[in-house]
């Protein structure tokens, strides 16, 4: 498997819930699928700050960070293959941050469409790791996953 992949790439991933509960999905203009607003790390950046970073550009929010949810690196869900032909494996830290200011916008061309879905009905064209990512958050296990 590792012939095939072009890259490995630190990211992040971020997941927000508004006071219903609801979880923020974008609606990637990469890939045409909806996720966590995600990105990946700059050189000379904590993970910390890439994350809150990413949700400013791709969101328009401000957000802390409140929790780490788990670090993700196992090639069967984080290889992605993009349309483009090339193959990425992502080292993810995921964070749940908490919205503390901003004004949500659709501005960053990253992104096609923001919103708040209920847990129980999301979207059917979600990124292939989402679901797994959504079932640890929800779970507020007391340490973080590693997978």
């Amino acid at each position: 498997m590792t012939q095939d992949i072009d890259n490995i790439c630190p990211g992040v991933a971020i997941i927000i819930f508004d006071e219903d509960k609801k979880v923020l999905l974008q609606k990637r203009a990469d890939v045409g699928l909806w996720g966590i607003p995600s990105g990946h790390v700059e050189p000379g950046e904590s993970v910390v700050a890439a994350a809150i970073r990413e949700v400013k550009e791709e969101t328009g929010l401000n957000i802390c960070i409140t929790r780490l949810i788990g670090i993700y690196s196992d090639p069967e869900s984080q290889v992605f293959k993009y349309p483009n032909g090339i193959t990425t494996h992502f080292i993810t830290t995921y964070f749940e941050g908490e919205v503390v200011g901003g004004k949500i916008n659709c501005s960053s061309p990253e992104t096609l469409e923001l919103y708040f879905f209920e847990i129980d009905n999301l979207p059917k064209n979600l990124l292939p790791m989402n679901p797994q990512w959504l079932k640890d958050a929800l779970c507020q296990f007391e340490k973080p996953f590693v997978r």
